[in-house]
């Protein structure tokens, strides 16, 4: 399914090299390549002398060396984290101490619904639970430094505090985990929620800027119409979810083999978790029924078509 979006896939930045991507703005990649992670979380330098890090990524000496000796004779101001999984955020507290630069971003890490009675909580696995920014931004504060200025925008679904930064004058926008080039975005609840994911997408969708710097692989371009194919495939991901249930009520893990065809065995789980965060989404809109707050190890049905005998 993933067919009807135009990835590339063709990413071969070397850990620890400074990369020019767009006039004002550096990029260098940290060396945790994952099946999640592709080739590993980008951190990006905005601007000349006096500069703004975007993701400083995750506590890996290597990489905050590498940004230290990257923005060597300059001073950073700002630390701009897009969200707070732990290959993103856990390195601000490193650069912070060395530079003296304040953090921004929407807030600290946490779910996006209430856990269920008796729910495991998996943040403190995933979530960068320590990371509190020093400037907490809402929906469209704009960020100035020397010579750049960001317009914050709240992009809630991968995590609640997910959070993209529209780089004024350059038709530009630092993407985040919300979109990226080389995949689909995983939404697992309770650290994400596809309703709120669907509606951030939209709002991305209503933007003008042509080009996106996402937090894992290439610069995406005609960012709109990119988009535009990331909704059509949630969209087909939900019609195929609904396909299986009108041949019967079932469980996640039958879902998954049947809509995720070809899929890599090391991410069964995070796909799971998406059906999982389908499948709340479709229980609030009363498309589907199962007893109880949904859950990964419940069962489903279409609405109205009765329990399995």
């Amino acid at each position: 399914m993933s067919d009807d979006i135009p990835f590339d896939r063709s990413f071969d930045l070397p850990p620890g090299q400074v990369d020019d991507v767009l006039p004002g703005v550096r990029r260098l990649l940290c060396g945790n390549a994952s099946p999640f992670t592709f080739k590993g979380t980008l951190s990006y330098i905005v601007g000349r002398g006096k500069v703004a890090i975007v993701d400083p990524g995750p506590d890996d000496p290597a990489h905050i060396a590498a940004l230290l000796d990257a923005a060597r004779g300059e001073t950073v101001t700002h630390i701009l984290v897009t969200h707070t999984h732990r290959d993103h955020s856990p390195a601000a507290a490193a650069i912070k101490a060395a530079t003296g630069a304040k953090t921004y971003a929407e807030g600290p890490h946490r779910a996006a619904r209430a856990l269920h009675i008796g729910e495991l909580n998996p943040l403190e696995g995933s979530g960068d639970m320590d990371f509190r920014p020093d400037v907490t931004l809402a929906d469209g504060d704009v960020v100035t430094g020397d010579g750049w200025a960001v317009e914050a925008i709240t992009t809630p679904g991968h995590t609640a505090n997910h959070m993209a930064y529209a780089l004024k004058g350059a038709d530009a926008l630092f993407a985040g985990d919300h979109v990226m080039g080389w995949s689909t975005t995983i939404v697992a609840p309770p650290d994400g929620a596809m309703s709120d994911y669907m509606a951030s997408l939209d709002k991305l969708g209503r933007r003008a800027e042509a080009i996106y710097m996402p937090g894992h692989g290439g610069i995406i371009r005609d960012a709109p119409r990119y988009v535009q194919s990331y909704i059509r495939h949630r969209q087909g991901r939900e019609a195929a979810i609904l396909y299986r249930l009108n041949a019967g009520e079932t469980d996640i893990p039958t879902i998954v083999r049947a809509t995720y065809i070809g899929l890599d065995p090391r991410l069964s789980g995070a796909a799971g978790l998406s059906v999982l965060a389908h499948l709340e989404d479709l229980v609030a809109r009363g498309v589907v029924e199962t007893d109880g707050p949904p859950a990964y190890a419940g069962r489903y049905r279409l609405a109205g078509a009765g329990r399995a005998g």
